[in-house]
């Protein structure tokens, strides 16, 4: 489900202290990393797709670019916070991504560019925190998640279920399986159709659940732009709030299981905090000449 091929040759001046890279995953949602103070190098869609090709490239379900806030023309806040240029692994924006800002996190700490063992962190999806914790774990505040009435549906293959859209800082739609239906045997090898389709214009990210008990679910994710991935950090705040606004409560601590491992969601008054593990790989340098030259 991940794209094969870069879109051609292209003539660029290098600067070869841009091409330090990092890799990194948290529960194995996993992210090229890349440092980017002062904006020297945007990446295009051909670019992103291919440091994301797991055969021609690195490899990854996205990009995370480290640049400072004041280069983001849309940013109005602090220009000094770090901003977390995220991209999917086919070159497409995402507004937010919840194992991406701990592993972001986990990356600006081990490369110096944050001392403090709680910071901020620019996205998108508006200024969000992150901290790490003294066990290894990255605990990041994601907002307030807002669960909508909506009637929504999602269907894979000949099957459609009912789904709630919920919005944390980019869209979901999640799905309650009912007990005894195979979470293991869905295909998410291709994307699921959603209805109305003018409800997630730009895309959604859709989450598939068995509750397993009280506080405590799994779950398996198709996500936009990437397919089937090993998990989803906001796609499990969604979860959570879902599973808690059909409990009748606004708060409350749940444990979500992914294929990729295990994380914890706190709904709190102040918002939704992720906490699990975050995780730099590898660090290498990119040849310049591999992003000339066609997959």
């Amino acid at each position: 489900c991940w794209p094969s091929r870069f879109d051609g040759p292209r003539a660029v001046v290098w600067n070869p202290s841009m091409w330090q890279f990092a890799k990194g995953h948290g529960t194995m949602n996993d992210f090229v990393l890349l440092s980017d103070p002062d904006d020297e190098r945007g990446l295009s869609d051909a670019e992103v797709r291919f440091l994301c090709d797991r055969r021609a490239g690195i490899g990854g379900d996205g990009v995370l670019r480290a640049v400072r806030a004041r280069h983001i023309p849309s940013w109005t806040g602090d220009g000094d916070v770090w901003f977390m240029d995220y991209r999917n692994a086919d070159g497409s924006i995402a507004e937010m991504c919840g194992n991406g800002l701990r592993v972001f996190a986990r990356y600006l700490t081990e490369e110096g560019l944050e001392d403090r063992p709680r910071f901020d962190v620019a996205t998108r999806a508006g200024l969000r925190s992150a901290e790490l914790l003294a066990d290894g774990r990255v605990r990041v505040w994601l907002g307030r998640p807002e669960v909508s009435a909506d009637a929504v549906s999602v269907q894979v293959g000949a099957v459609t279920w009912p789904a709630t859209p919920v919005d944390v800082g980019n869209p979901h739609a999640v799905v309650l399986l009912e007990p005894g239906q195979d979470l293991a045997g869905l295909d998410l090898s291709v994307q699921p159709h959603w209805s109305p389709e003018e409800r997630f214009p730009n895309g959604v990210n859709c989450e598939f659940v068995d509750v397993l008990g009280p506080g405590h679910a799994r779950l398996r994710v198709h996500e936009r732009g990437v397919g089937e991935t090993m998990s989803c950090g906001t796609g499990t705040v969604a979860v959570a709030a879902r599973l808690a606004a059909d409990e009748g409560r606004e708060h409350g601590s749940y444990v979500i299981d992914v294929p990729g491992g295990r994380v914890t969601v706190d709904l709190t008054p102040e918002g939704a905090f992720l906490t699990g593990p975050a995780v730099i790989v590898a660090r290498g340098r990119l040849e310049p000449a591999a992003l000339a030259q066609p997959a």
